[in-house]
């Protein structure tokens, strides 16, 4: 009998055991597939930039999901989740927020995301970086706001250094073409420095909000780069495909077909279509729509040399809008034969 009890007993032992198991490994892929992010580093940052980073959270359980409480284990972080629902199917973001103004040196912290349905689990996102106390950013980031697609904008801050008497910026780098960053050293002293930094927002920068950032660099060996962010939106009434017109070598008064293809919230017809210093001709039949797909001719006309210019495409009507695509082309300069 008493063989009997001890087989049941390391039977039972052995059953809850494995269920144990295979429910952690059941709730692990649940969270990794809910979390597919689940640490990040911010690197090396100056005080008091603006950074931050979004952890997606995407509800793939079937169900109607809730986030019951968010907490984090160090002031350096705070959390800020978009909403607590997450219906089935649907997509929220846990926002880290990295407390530079307050927080120096080496910093991180476990974020707690406990969830209560449709199943009990807790999550646990890392986040650290190291915050620069001989640097600051003011403002802490370069917000461009809203801009017109087709049209041009630059944000600035200045960058704060105290520290040695050698130290400087020596470039500036950006991940997006249309993103092109400067700088310009506007005071020095003895154990400090002084820099305007800029970002320019070029026409060609696609419509909708971007969030991104420039890489300052400088002459520390041991943190040389420290990302500056750079954000905001580019809208447009009209979007012109292509954006960017890349028309290669092109010689005087030579023709060239593009393809365009114009779209618009509301049905509209088009107006004109210009550019400086080309001809520009197309078939107008007045025809209001959402979606125009037309092909225009273009030939130098006054254009020499290097060219990037709008290409002005104007809608009819008394509420016209404008759109501009960016024309880019090398106009070869006709040459003249000398007889001798």
């Amino acid at each position: 009998m008493l063989r009997f009890f001890t087989r049941s007993a390391r039977f039972v032992a052995l059953a809850v055991t494995s269920a144990t198991v295979i429910t952690s490994t059941a709730v692990a892929d649940w969270t990794d597939s809910v979390f597919p992010i689940k640490s990040h580093s911010f690197g090396t940052v100056a005080v008091a930039s603006k950074t931050e980073f979004a952890f997606p959270i995407y509800n793939t359980t079937g169900r109607d999901m809730h986030i019951q409480t968010v907490r984090a284990s160090c002031g350096c972080t705070t959390p800020i989740l978009s909403t607590n629902y997450i219906p089935a199917g649907a997509q929220g973001t846990l926002l880290a927020r990295f407390n530079t103004p307050t927080f120096r040196g080496k910093k991180g912290a476990t974020l707690t995301v406990v969830i209560d349905q449709p199943f009990y689990s807790e999550v646990h996102l890392k986040v650290d970086g190291y915050i620069r106390s001989d640097m600051v950013f003011h403002p802490g980031a370069v917000e461009i706001g809203t801009i017109n697609q087709g049209e041009s904008e630059i944000g600035t801050t200045k960058l704060y250094y105290a520290g040695r008497s050698d130290w400087q910026v020596i470039d500036m780098r950006a991940n997006q073409s249309w993103l092109v960053p400067t700088f310009k050293q506007i005071e020095r002293g003895a154990t400090n420095a002084t820099y305007e930094l800029s970002v320019q927002v070029r026409e060609d920068a696609p419509e909708g909000f971007f969030q991104d950032e420039v890489i300052v660099q400088t002459n520390d060996r041991s943190m040389p780069r420290v990302p500056l962010r750079v954000s905001g939106t580019v809208v447009t009434a009209l979007n012109i495909s292509p954006q960017s017109i890349a028309l290669g070598t092109v010689k005087q008064e030579q023709q060239i077909i593009q393809r365009l293809v114009i779209t618009g919230r509301e049905p509209f017809a088009i107006d004109s279509i210009e550019c400086e210093g080309w001809s520009v001709e197309f078939a107008n039949n007045g025809a209001e729509k959402k979606i125009h797909v037309i092909s225009v001719k273009m030939s130098p006309s006054s254009a020499t040399g290097s060219q990037r210019v709008p290409l002005v495409i104007k809608t009819a009507g008394e509420n016209a809008v404008t759109a501009k695509a960016i024309l880019t082309a090398e106009v070869q300069r006709e040459q003249i034969a000398v007889n001798n």
